[in-house]
């Protein structure tokens, strides 16, 4: 009997921290179930393959690949619509991919502001004469070229058009090997642009945490600023918790670990914007009527932006801060 050939692989790294590679790693003996099953045909952090490995490839050459990261700069959207070209399944994996996450908060800063922090304004630089990063600089062994830096960073799907979105920072190892398995076995595959690997509830459905008929709360308080008593719910605690805008899936890691839910798997198909989900769920617990104690207890939230949308904000509604 003839045996069935691999499956194709691929695993990219764009504007992200390298913790969704290392989420691919961590399958541990069930990596054997994935050499069995499929060939890597390009992974550059822990492979020697180089662009044009890609690019000498025939068009849908490539059976699935895992793009993580978000659209910061020319070299990523190049390889976003390269492996779009050369893959069957492209599959926007982790948080960055997905929303945009934790680089998709220099949204709320221009180029030019992160430019002049990191290279004039930080303390640790010495930059006397202003120089920034240029696309193209002449030396006499020729010409060194730098991708272009965007203004805004971007989602996978802003760019190229996506088959499937694995969330989390990063994705449950578990989930990675399901929904793998299930490509390689030939299951039933949900709709294209379906959310894989989690479920379109929210996390509170999940979160085994107490919730009591105390709804209502007078201050908002940091996750150290409290002693929490491990039972109850965080938000009735008064410690943000992004567990009523975000879709479960997770096995709500953090929240048993004693830290409240971030948002890292994105909201539900019910919840469009994170953000405006949790501004709705926060207006409903705040005990005070006159608006300047309302707007003392919103005080105590710091950062509420980045708070709300701290792995979403290029997938979001607001998509960038907006600036004259």
């Amino acid at each position: 009997m003839e045996n069935k050939p691999k499956l194709k692989l691929a695993v990219y790294w764009g504007a992200a921290c390298g913790g969704c590679c290392v989420s691919v790693l961590d399958v541990h003996e069930k990596l054997f179930d994935v050499v069995a099953a499929a060939d890597l045909v390009f992974w550059p952090i822990a492979l020697d393959f180089k662009y044009k490995d890609v690019e000498e490839m025939p068009d849908q050459h490539i059976d699935v690949t895992l793009f993580n990261g978000a659209v910061r700069n020319s070299e990523n959207e190049h390889m976003a619509k390269l492996l779009r070209q050369k893959t069957k399944v492209l599959v926007a994996y982790g948080s960055c991919a997905h929303m945009g996450g934790i680089p998709g908060l220099a949204n709320f800063s221009t180029k030019e502001d992160i430019f002049k922090r990191a290279y004039i304004e930080s303390e640790s630089t010495v930059n006397p004469d202003g120089i920034l990063p240029q696309t193209e600089f002449e030396v006499a062994e020729g010409k060194l070229t730098l991708p272009v830096f965007y203004n805004d960073v971007k989602t996978l799907d802003q760019v190229v058009d996506v088959d499937y979105y694995l969330p989390g920072c990063p994705p449950q190892t578990e989930r990675l090997v399901e929904v793998f398995m299930a490509i390689v076995t030939g299951a039933q595959l949900p709709p294209k642009g379906s959310v894989v690997g989690a479920r379109d509830k929210a996390q509170c459905d999940e979160c085994e945490r107490k919730k009591t008929d105390n709804k209502l709360i007078k201050k908002f308080y940091r996750p150290w600023e409290i002693y929490d008593d491990g039972e109850t719910c965080f938000l009735e605690q008064g410690v943000i918790c992004m567990g009523p805008s975000t879709r479960s899936g997770c096995g709500v890691r953090c929240v048993k670990g004693n830290a409240p839910c971030r948002g890292c798997y994105g909201p539900s198909s019910e919840a469009r914007d994170p953000g405006a989900k949790m501004m709705s769920a926060i207006a409903t617990m705040i005990d005070a009527k006159e608006p300047e104690e309302v707007n003392k207890i919103i005080e105590d939230i710091v950062d509420p932006a980045g708070t709300f949308y701290r792995f979403s904000l290029p997938g979001s509604i607001l998509r960038r801060k907006i600036t004259n």
